[in-house]
């Protein structure tokens, strides 16, 4: 999230606690939880990494739970790839737009990423999770963070740290291009329209999981709503000055999951592909009532801690004063 964003949120959702029953909020347009039933088990977050897993493990979550969970799924590439060749894993994307790419080899980039993107997840699983193992695979040149879209005239400090730096390889950090550009594109199909800016998608929080040291990324949209009194009375700082990100049913999905292919634990082998998906929090759903703290529900924030380490944040930022120009910042 943004620098500021969980702290100045809770605050806010903390304050405001008894004006959330006031009639502003009822005339609201997003709808509001029912009482959770309290005849199931509480799903977790290892749960939905589970599901997304290979067939072993998925099969180990409680039904109930993981029909739940399917039900809040909503896929911007298709779950049941088939292999794809050796040849194709290794190629390169630097050169890609997403916008020319042909439906089928986005999918195969998800499911089956470059070699690069492959290399990093091996190195996740074999430094048994550690977090110094990615840090390592940084470039060590700083890049200051310039003026993103006016944010030094709000006084917005976008990212965690003014500066920021990118992975050595150039193929790696052209995929992480590649995921931004893949969400904006497929999101309508799901009814997530979102932009590339400063106040709706630009960052994305990468994570090695608990327990499977699998390597994955949550990005958030929608990350700084437009002030409205009878609508989002929320003050998120600096940051949300002159957002034009409207609160609305699209909150729901604006947590969003990417996942490494899944290393096996012996040789070469993988077994289970990459994953990108939307996961919907609307309030009716398992992953509302479930994986999103209840201070917090109103802003449908999953957190990213709750997946596993957090190793950077990954912030793609429009540094171009005529014309949009995106530069990969990891923080």
């Amino acid at each position: 999230m943004g620098v500021g964003y969980r702290l100045s949120l809770a605050l806010s959702l903390s304050f405001a606690a008894v004006y959330c029953s006031s009639q502003s909020f009822r005339n609201s347009s997003i709808s509001f939880p029912k009482s959770v039933s309290s005849s199931r088990p509480k799903a977790s977050t290892s749960d939905l990494l589970s599901l997304l897993s290979t067939r072993s493990q998925s099969s180990k979550v409680n039904p109930n739970i993981a029909d739940s969970l399917k039900s809040c799924l909503k896929f911007l590439v298709p779950p049941s790839p088939i292999q794809v060749s050796e040849d194709f894993r290794k190629c390169s994307i630097k050169h890609r737009d997403i916008k020319e790419e042909k439906e089928g080899v986005v999918n195969e980039l998800i499911w089956w990423p470059p070699e690069s993107v492959l290399e990093l997840a091996r190195l996740a699983l074999d430094s048994g999770g550690d977090p110094d193992a990615i840090h390592r695979a940084l470039d060590p040149t700083v890049l200051p963070v310039p003026d993103v879209e006016g944010c030094k005239e709000s006084r917005c400090q976008l990212t965690r740290t003014p500066y920021g730096r990118c992975f050595i390889s150039e193929d790696l950090n052209a995929y992480l291009e590649f995921l931004f550009g893949t969400i904006v594109a497929r999101g309508p199909s799901v009814g997530l329209n979102v932009s590339l800016s400063r106040y709706d998608l630009f960052h994305g929080h990468l994570f090695i999981a608990t327990n499977s040291c699998r390597v994955g990324i949550l990005f958030h949209a929608k990350e700084y709503p437009a002030y409205e009194k009878e609508i989002f009375p929320y003050d998120m700082g600096f940051c949300q000055t002159g957002s034009n990100v409207e609160y609305d049913d699209s909150m729901n999905l604006r947590n969003i999951l990417w996942l490494a292919p899944l290393p096996g634990t012996s040789g070469k082998d993988w077994v289970a592909p990459g994953v990108l998906v939307v996961l919907d929090a609307n309030p009716e759903g398992i992953v509302y009532s479930d994986l999103i703290p209840e201070y917090v529900r109103f802003a449908r924030t999953m957190y990213e801690d709750d997946f596993g380490d957090v190793v950077v944040d990954v912030n793609y930022l429009n540094v171009g004063k005529l014309w949009p120009e995106y530069q990969i910042f990891i923080c």
